[in-house]
């Protein structure tokens, strides 16, 4: 059970990335009164923790009546992952297009479009959650460890969405970058795990 704690707060660490949340939030929210960024942060986790969960408990049932086993979501998901990792260490990394950007400055309330979803709640993280899911089942109590981990996560990126003017002045852009390759790295690591473990199932 430690393992897959330990497994399944890595991932959503490296997948959501709290600290690389934070100038995105900062760009949307930033000029914002403090207390309308605090209500935003707030809902943006409430609603990105309400589709990780549908999808923690509905998405298993969904795969097995779509005839798509685990493995394919293991490779699918490892490969999916890979890609998001590439463009984290690249600097490349855009979880929306400049077209979603400018809309969302327009909109009065940018808690769930684009923070919720897709910068936290994205493909990478729904897609975390149905392998982890999965794989909480050899596990007796495994599913609400990976939902405990997940919360745990979230927990910390409200925290930190809330304290973004100041991390950002500790880190500076140069900080927030180093982190978000360093993450990018491991998520590179755990994306090529998932791919060989469900490539090893079917083989075997």
């Amino acid at each position: 059970m430690l393992e897959l704690a330990s497994k399944a707060f890595l991932t959503f660490f490296v997948v959501i990335d709290p600290v690389g949340v934070v100038p995105m939030f900062i760009a949307l929210a930033g000029n914002r009164p403090r207390s309308e960024q605090v209500n935003i942060a707030r809902k943006a986790i409430l609603v990105a923790g309400g589709v990780i969960l549908f999808f923690a408990l509905v998405g298993g049932p969904l795969l097995e009546h779509l005839g798509i086993s685990l493995e394919a979501l293991r490779i699918a998901g490892g490969i999916l992952l890979f890609r998001i990792a590439v463009d984290m260490v690249f600097a490349q990394w855009e979880r929306e297009t400049k077209e979603e950007q400018d809309e969302a400055r327009e909109r009065s309330d940018v808690s769930v479009f684009p923070l919720a979803i897709p910068l936290i709640a994205g493909p990478g993280t729904l897609a975390s959650v149905l392998i982890l899911a999965g794989e909480s089942r050899e596990v007796e109590g495994g599913l609400w460890v990976v939902l405990a981990m997940t919360a745990a996560v979230l927990v910390i990126t409200y925290f930190l969405l809330r304290a973004s003017s100041r991390l950002r002045f500790l880190l500076g852009r140069t900080g927030i970058n180093v982190v978000t390759r360093v993450l990018g790295l491991l998520l590179a690591a755990l994306a090529v795990q998932y791919v060989a473990d469900g490539v090893r199932a079917f083989l075997a």
